[in-house]
């Protein structure tokens, strides 16, 4: 069954502002989370269930339309998941193929499940909950990740992060080049280094770019940064509205470290935020490493975002205080503003 864009019965956006971020292709899960055992996840504060038959993945709202119970908390196995209250069973594409209780009778199309479109991409499951469920999965609105399918680079995905705050706070903060000395400095930060060189974002299609150069090194604190003295890394950034951006930092001797930021809504307060990096250096690192040091950086941010107030991104540029250094967040947000989405646009 198709989706229809209703507004979900517990929503916490403003209905017009969340007719507005459904029309967006988010992450869900890791590709490795989904298996046939039903898996419970939340877009936009609807409820979804997620699960893989015959090789497909399928998306549906995460309820049985018999009598109403989450089918996550159900079963799962080659032939699809079964409702934890009654046993109906879902299978290829959402629809019910099995009614316990009369296994003789036509099963009414009532009984199949809503679906969303499904597409694996950068090791995570995407969809979008205004999308035809019919549509070609390889035209997906999906924003690119820079480096992934080149030759030479090792990809890894971080465990995702749940955040007690807006996604487009969380995505600011990725976006931010002046918190480096301050926020992290756990991870990579330079408390001598707090000065914020211009820099110029760029428009695009669907946000904007940006280059920024710097000699704030992105090496590990406690590992010996080989670049010569004044070395200017550069950190190209690139915003896909609403919730997605990129960041592709350049080491010494053409070393480049690609980081998508995918901030997935699940509602106005809680972002579920997912990394997949690949990069072309230091390729037979092992992953646990790269998670480790990563969810440092994560957690550094976090603290920080989570108290942030107001806890909606104040998208009138008179509401909170500017300068220079913030450029790329106001650029954010007057993309974000392009988009026709209300001053606050949360509820």
């Amino acid at each position: 069954m198709s989706a229809e864009l209703t507004i979900p019965r517990a929503c916490t956006f403003d209905p017009d502002d969340w007719r507005i971020i459904a029309g967006y292709w988010y992450p869900v899960a890791l590709a490795t989370e989904v298996g046939e055992a039903p898996l419970g996840v939340k877009l936009l504060d609807q409820p979804l269930v997620v699960y893989r038959i015959g090789g497909a993945t399928v998306i549906a709202d995460d309820i049985c339309p018999h009598r109403g119970v989450p089918l996550s908390l159900g079963r799962g196995d080659a032939h699809g998941i079964t409702c934890a209250y009654h046993g109906f069973r879902f299978g290829d594409g959402g629809r019910c193929v099995d009614v316990p209780a009369h296994p003789q009778a036509k099963i009414p199309s009532r009984l199949n499940l809503r679906t969303y479109p499904a597409v694996e991409r950068y090791g995570l499951i995407w969809t979008c909950l205004a999308a035809d469920p019919d549509s070609d999965p390889e035209l997906a609105e999906i924003p690119v990740h820079p480096h992934w399918d080149e030759a030479g680079f090792q990809r890894i995905n971080c465990p995702w992060i749940d955040i007690a705050a807006f996604a487009g706070r969380q995505v600011e903060g990725f976006l931010d080049v002046a918190h480096f000395s301050f926020v992290h400095l756990k991870s990579f930060g330079n408390p001598d280094n707090t000065v914020v060189p211009d820099y110029t974002p760029v428009p695009t299609a669907d946000g904007f770019e940006v280059e920024y150069w710097s000699t704030v090194s992105n090496y590990p604190i406690g590992v010996p940064d080989p670049s010569e003295p004044g070395f200017q890394w550069l950190r190209h950034f690139r915003l896909h509205v609403p919730f997605t951006a990129t960041l592709v930092v350049h080491f010494p001797e053409g070393g480049k470290l690609s980081i998508m930021n995918a901030a997935s809504p699940v509602s106005s307060r809680m972002t579920r935020m997912f990394a997949p990096i690949c990069k072309n250096f230091n390729t037979d690192q092992p992953e646990q490493e790269v998670h480790d040091f990563n969810r440092i950086v994560f957690e550094e941010d976090r603290a920080i975002v989570e108290v942030q107030q107001p806890e909606n991104l104040p998208l009138d540029p008179k509401l909170e205080v500017h300068v220079p250094a913030d450029r790329s967040s106001i650029a954010y947000r007057k993309a974000l503003r392009a988009l026709g989405l209300g001053a606050f646009f949360t509820a």
